[in-house]
């Protein structure tokens, strides 16, 4: 049983099956899961966000790019990390007008909830809360968020930061994965977002290419 099928307990059944598949990547079902696709839109929000855009780009946290009909992947391999935890990549790649841009993540399973790892050393743990909506698709939205760099650790004040609400969902009339991302901060509005769709591939894998796996992983959650 994955993590997600964990967390959500028996609404990960009102999932659609494709969705169930995609979502049961982990060590127990041996299987990987490459999406290939377009984000039809990657946006952001007023000048003022651009260079905390570019701060997080530094770490492969946020992407500050804007564009359409943008070519990209999202690999989601199991592994377990240093510490003994199941882990799933979920490390997405842009090509915008010719250049590379990485959003790096992996998650977690702590007690009854999904932690989410941003960046290419962990610095940011953000919990997520999930939940199936009507057509069968998965929401996911962001809540607290710690920040960890050696013996620093705090919370990150939300007056800094954004919630994320994402939405997945496999749509049976063109056979694709749809995706929308929406990041706002409860003061300033709209930071960032995304919308595509996608198509996956399934793989054996019970480990994630070194490629994928984060230069430091924090045991903190």
């Amino acid at each position: 049983m994955s993590m997600f099928a964990e967390v959500l307990g028996s609404d990960f059944t009102r999932l659609h099956p494709m969705m169930q598949r995609r979502f049961g990547v982990g060590l127990a079902s041996a299987e990987a899961c490459v999406g290939r696709g377009v984000m039809s839109s990657i946006r952001r929000g007023p000048w003022w966000t651009v260079p905390f855009l570019h701060i997080g780009r530094l770490r492969n946290i946020l992407v500050p790019d804007v564009g359409e009909n943008v070519p990209f992947v999202i690999e989601n391999y199991p592994y377990r990390d240093p510490f003994g935890r199941e882990t799933v990549t979920f490390v997405r790649e842009y090509v915008v007008r010719g250049t590379r841009r990485r959003f790096d993540a992996t998650m977690i399973r702590d007690a009854d909830r999904i932690v989410d790892y941003l960046g290419t050393h962990q610095h940011l743990a953000v919990d997520l809360d999930l939940a199936v909506d009507d057509r069968g698709g998965l929401e996911l939205r962001s809540d607290a968020q710690r920040f960890y760099e050696g013996p620093v650790a705090f919370s990150f004040p939300m007056l800094f930061s954004g919630r994320a609400v994402l939405r997945e969902w496999f749509d049976e009339s063109d056979e694709r994965f749809h995706v929308d991302l929406e990041v706002r901060n409860a003061r300033f509005g709209f930071l960032f977002g995304y919308r595509g769709s996608f198509t996956c591939e399934w793989m054996p894998a019970t480990d994630a290419p070194p490629r994928l796996k984060p230069r430091r992983h924090e045991r903190r959650t």
